[in-house]
């Protein structure tokens, strides 16, 4: 076990070290200078340089990539260039809202994943399962930046049950948590009946059901646990189009997490903060895959760790 932990680790630091070089590289070549938009396009020449100069944005861009290195391996994600404020503050600020909504998320998917598609597989053909596979296709289709605004439109401004925006109140975390776990529950919903039609046709499903066992008991103390596997890779997977996700679905809602930080950081240029929000946003891919991993050998053991 340790000498697989520690070979993902090492994994993992390679892949996340590959992504902040990338993100580094692209933010520095893409289009905007964030000096102009702290100082206005009528800032004299001489200010620009001297607070280019301040800010260590006149350096050569190797000499700056060093510096931004040194400081993640002294736990310094540096200082927000629009804010002053230390980066690792900010963030700390915006990760427990996006935490909220990307756990809400995902419990709201599995509540409304998980008995569709069980209902899909043991009602193979029937109504149940075309109206779980229509689900499954509109959730895969719509995409949230749709969604969002269709649900404000509906129960926010038409209806009035839930705020448009913000997270004042509980409530605020309802629609942004909708746009997110239907989505994601329309893709499990599939995956969980494609996985239980599998293991429906086992010889040891035969063998309960011809002990007389109650079919709700062979659902879910034989056939769902055995049906877990692919759905488990799925919602790791997932997890990570959830962060995607919720970019888009903060920014609609105004919710004050990672995703709303990002954009406005990559709005104002502020090149500390994007990477940090980039570096977060690929730890939890990493975590993530390594926990789907180890939930692979805690559901089946007989899958090695070693392999």
């Amino acid at each position: 076990m340790l000498n697989y932990l520690g070979a993902r680790l090492i994994t993992a630091l390679i892949v996340v070290f590959g992504v902040m070089t990338i993100v580094f590289m692209l933010i520095h070549i893409v289009p905007g200078d964030p000096v102009e938009v702290m100082l206005g396009e009528s800032a004299q020449a001489a200010d620009r340089e001297a607070l280019r100069e301040t800010l260590g944005l006149n350096l050569p861009l190797s000499t700056q990539w060093v510096n931004y290195i040194n400081g993640l391996i002294h736990l310094d994600l540096g200082t927000s260039l629009h804010t002053k404020r230390p980066v690792i503050d900010v963030l700390t600020e915006r990760i427990p809202a996006t935490s909220l909504l990307a756990g809400t998320s995902i419990l709201i998917a599995l509540m409304i994943a998980l008995p569709l598609g069980m209902l899909a597989a043991v009602r193979k053909g029937s109504i149940w399962d075309r109206t779980a596979m229509t689900f499954s296709m509109l959730g895969v289709a719509i995409p949230n930046f749709w969604m969002g605004p269709m649900l404000i439109l509906v129960f926010s401004l038409w209806l009035g049950w839930f705020p448009v925006s913000g997270n004042d109140q509980f409530l605020s975390l309802v629609l942004p948590a909708l746009t997110l776990g239907t989505a994601l529950a329309a893709i499990l919903s599939r995956m969980i009946r494609a996985s239980l039609l599998e293991v429906l046709n086992e010889d040891y499903i035969r063998a309960a059901n011809a002990r007389g066992l109650l079919p709700s008991t062979v659902i879910w103390k034989h056939a769902l646990k055995n049906a877990a596997l692919p759905v488990v890779t799925i919602l790791g997977m997932q997890l990570g189009a959830l962060l995607a996700g919720a970019v888009i679905t903060e920014t609609v809602f105004s919710w004050p997490g990672i995703g709303q930080l990002t954009i406005d950081a990559i709005q104002k240029r502020d090149y500390p903060v994007i990477q940090s929000c980039v570096l977060l946003i690929s730890l939890c891919y990493v975590v993530v895959n390594l926990l789907t991993d180890l939930a692979y050998a805690w559901l089946d053991p007989r899958i090695s760790l070693t392999e």
